[in-house]
């Protein structure tokens, strides 16, 4: 087995996340010389975390140049750690971070890159990708003789490695930052009970555009639905998803939810989560949207008609009644 290098880069507090330790799982998986390459703004707990990995070698390159998310830094770092492990296979993490420096790496390094694989495995002894196309509607593995190749992992496909902590020595690499025409002065994010996007919530709740619709009295409840919906995200700790059709509603002068944006979509042109279980209210299960829902394990769905899609086979169970009746009942019980 060639040579293998896993990129990785360090949280603010020196740490691995997990999409980190998922590819840490793969790279190990495959059974190569393994040399692992950090770059962040400190990496000795990153180090304590992955000690027990057994790789050959622990790269790093650390700074404050390097602590935050920038293109022409990461890419400088990701390229002097190339060249210094002549490795052959890269892999690392498909994080924003790493999804926007990468491709750069390889052209300049004239290598190739893979995004968005599922796995990587040995097969017939060479390395093989697997990913999803079509929108997850076909799946190929694939193999490629050019050297480097990079490999960005996609979260949630692989259990994130769990092995002992241990103290290997790091070696520091002296890599001096590009000029940059950009200073981050801080960061701005949503409070923890705001946030609606939540990978890791063991829950995917899905609204569909009969949220906004009129209900039995002949009137729209919008604020109402937006009240019962983050309710239940808020007690249940769940993640929000949608259809296609509330989130375009916002561009036909029509009533939409002020929490919902097409990040929350879930579908053919949207997100394909993987959680646990999966909540759908309001949807119709037409193949588009359900297509989204192919790595959700167990699936369930409150709908007014019976004869919906998610009726047809692509439910595990349908409830057939009023959305607005059963979340107002289940926030009660939860609250």
């Amino acid at each position: 087995m060639e040579k293998i290098l896993l990129l990785a880069h360090t949280e603010t507090d020196g740490t691995l996340a997990k999409p980190a330790l998922e590819a840490l799982a793969t790279a190990v998986a495959l059974g190569g010389e393994l040399t692992i390459g950090l770059v962040g703004g400190a990496v000795q707990a990153a180090g304590g975390q992955i000690g027990g990995a057994g790789a050959v070698r622990v790269l790093a390159i650390c700074g404050e140049a390097f602590a935050v998310p920038r293109y022409a830094t990461d890419a400088a770092a990701a390229e002097a750690l190339v060249r210094e492990s002549g490795a052959g296979l890269v892999l690392a993490p498909a994080t924003s971070r790493c999804a926007r420096a990468i491709p750069g790496v390889a052209f300049r390094l004239n290598g190739r890159v893979d995004t968005h694989a599922t796995n990587l495995a040995v097969k017939n002894e060479v390395p093989a990708v697997t990913r999803w196309f079509y929108r997850q509607r076909m799946e190929a593995v694939l193999t490629r003789a050019q050297r480097p190749w990079f490999v960005l992992l996609d979260g949630g496909c692989q259990e994130p490695w769990t092995g002992a902590v241990g103290s290997d020595s790091i070696e520091m690499l002296a890599v001096e930052a590009p000029a940059t025409r950009t200073t981050v002065t801080g960061i701005q994010a949503p409070k923890a009970d705001q946030q609606t996007i939540r990978p890791d919530a063991k829950l995917l709740f899905v609204a569909g555009a009969g949220w906004t619709k009129k209900q039995a009295d002949g009137a729209v409840h919008g604020g109402e639905a937006e009240s019962l919906i983050l309710g239940f995200l808020r007690l249940a700790g769940a993640s929000l998803g949608s259809s296609k059709s509330l989130v375009d509603m916002s561009g036909e002068g029509e009533a939409v939810l002020g929490c919902m944006t097409h990040l929350n979509q879930i579908g053919q042109t949207g997100a394909t989560p993987r959680h646990p279980k999966g909540l759908s209210t309001c949807c119709h299960g037409e193949e588009p949207h359900v297509v989204g829902w192919r790595f959700v394990s167990e699936r369930r769905a409150i709908n007014l008609d019976a004869n919906c899609g998610w009726a047809r086979g692509k439910a595990d169970v349908l409830y057939v009644a009023d959305a607005f009746a059963v979340m107002r009942e289940v926030n009660r019980l939860m609250a």
